[in-house]
């Protein structure tokens, strides 16, 4: 293992726990008019991009700009006050870079956003990249993971990434990664096939990634 890549929502933190629930009963009834879509159509994607495919696939009554508005300002409360960071994050991190093997966080959301997490729970990483700093389509296209392997001069298919939504999932598979799911109550019936294995809770997961990070030394 060459590279170890975390995505933000929903595996660092459980942001996703909190997002889904507001998405669902809040965000997008209020900014569709008729059907909402399934959230594994959209979890994962930048945040302007969901407005994008909102405003092509479904029928927006708000603009953009009040769009990205109402999701930066629950953005906001969500990282600040409520989320929690994964289970024994700081172990695995640890064990890693003992290993020499560098941490990155690799999210769809903005510089802000992960500020918001890092600052809160005092985190740092090798290498921290938003969908901001990457130019063309964000997740579920690859651009964003084959980014991280370069600005980290690894070999991608020697880079692994831990991932909980399809979108996700798949644009680090469309990269070349070796792509580890983690499945818990939010994402129970979200497609990871794209997965090379997926772990079941924080338990599985650690179990998992220090298993590959041991095999290293």
């Amino acid at each position: 293992m060459d590279a170890l890549l975390f995505d933000m929502d929903g595996v660092v933190v459980d942001s996703e726990d909190y997002w889904h629930a507001t998405e669902r009963d809040e965000l997008l009834p209020a900014v569709l008019d008729g059907a909402v879509p399934d959230l594994d159509e959209i979890t994962g994607m930048p945040y302007r991009e969901i407005y994008d495919y909102l405003d092509r696939e479904y029928e927006t009554t708000v603009s953009k700009a009040e769009f990205v508005r109402r999701y930066d300002e629950t953005a906001e409360s969500i990282y600040r006050e409520r989320v929690r960071l994964l289970d024994r994050f700081g172990e695995v991190q640890t064990a890693a870079q003992d290993a020499r093997i560098p941490v990155g966080l690799v999210s769809s959301s903005p510089p802000n956003w992960m500020g918001y997490v890092l600052d809160r729970f005092g985190l740092s990483f090798d290498l921290t990249l938003s969908d901001d700093d990457v130019d063309g389509p964000g997740k579920p296209e690859p651009g964003i993971y084959e980014a991280a392997a370069d600005r980290l001069r690894v070999d991608p298919a020697g880079c692994v990434a831990v991932e909980d939504s399809r979108n996700g999932s798949l644009a680090a598979s469309r990269a070349g990664l070796s792509v580890v799911g983690y499945r818990v109550d939010h994402n129970i019936e979200t497609d990871l096939s794209a997965c090379d294995v997926v772990c079941e809770g924080p338990a599985e997961l650690r179990e998992e990634l220090l298993g590959r990070v041991s095999a290293e030394t």
